[in-house]
């Protein structure tokens, strides 16, 4: 069996410690702002993260692009020449058509490389949603689990990875097309914070209204309580655009409320973290599968 690389991109949320200690690697997509095009490093490379939060606060728009095709072919070739094949793990199809283009390059890589495997696997989740499926795929490799097995398998088990998520404002998400909510719901959202799952399309479905922080988060928690299976296993990953306080609180709460193993607790990437503005929290985890559609 050839070794293989696993490889995930910009808004799977992990960072350079967590890389390394999973042997993963991933493509960049990019932001734009003010007219300046930076990379959308997971490890901050430009902006600081409490920099590009606050530039978003202070009203700035922050636009973002998919991996750029040369980006995959790099990417792709640099392990080929190794004479590795690759497992990619991308963003959520519903949020991003990055994976399609890297099918495209994939595609006309294997023509020139008939030998070589290269997979790609759409998550149907971001941020640690997406980076839970890759944290799967290293453990399977460890294992010694050959490349097609460990792509069904995350196909067949993805909509297992649960989200609970709520926004400080749903203007960037609805500004950005990365949410679906009926139209009766984006009427009046004075204090209102709108409670998130990843539905079983990979889209961010707003199935909730909260009014007030301590509520939205005990909304939150509990949804997690009611799903979580086999908590006592898992480690459960919050992420947050800026909110570390409020993210630290929700994380003793989760703790509380479900026995976990453990939190981890992060940044959300520019990539995601642009999409969804400052103070949104995410809580990731292993509950029951996702069946649910959202219609707009």
């Amino acid at each position: 069996m050839r070794n293989y690389a696993i490889i995930g991109d910009s808004t799977c949320d992990l960072n350079k410690n967590l890389r390394e200690q999973l042997g993963v690697d991933y493509v960049q997509m990019n932001y734009v702002l003010d007219g300046k095009e930076y990379p959308a490093s997971l490890d901050w490379e430009g902006l600081s993260a409490k920099e590009f939060y606050d530039q978003m606060r202070a009203g700035k728009r922050i636009t973002t692009t998919q991996v750029p095709a040369e980006s995959y072919l790099k990417k792709f070739q640099e392990y080929l020449d190794q004479d590795m094949d690759v497992l990619y793990i991308s963003c959520s199809s519903a949020l991003s058509g990055s994976v399609n283009t890297a099918r495209v390059i994939a595609r006309d890589l294997l023509e020139k490389n008939p030998e070589a495997k290269i997979i790609c696997v759409d998550a149907l989740n971001s941020s640690f949603g997406q980076g839970i499926e890759i944290m799967w795929a290293s453990k399977m490799r460890s294992e010694g689990t050959p490349i097609e097995e460990v792509a069904e398998f995350l196909e067949k088990n993805r909509n297992c990875v649960n989200q609970s998520a709520f926004v400080e404002k749903l203007e960037y998400l609805r500004r950005a097309g990365r949410v679906t909510a009926s139209s009766a719901f984006f009427g009046n959202l004075i204090g209102i914070k709108p409670l998130l799952i990843s539905d079983a399309k990979g889209q961010n479905y707003a199935i909730k209204k909260v009014k007030g922080m301590q509520k939205t988060m005990e909304e939150a928690v509990a949804l997690v309580k009611e799903r979580i299976i086999e908590a006592e296993d898992q480690i459960i990953y919050i992420s947050h655009a800026d909110s570390k306080e409020n993210a630290e609180t929700i994380g003793e709460m989760v703790k509380e409320a479900t026995g976990c193993k453990g939190i981890f607790i992060d940044y959300m990437g520019p990539i995601v973290g642009a999409s969804v503005g400052p103070g949104t929290m995410s809580i990731y985890y292993v509950g029951q599968e996702e069946t649910t559609v959202g219609e707009a």
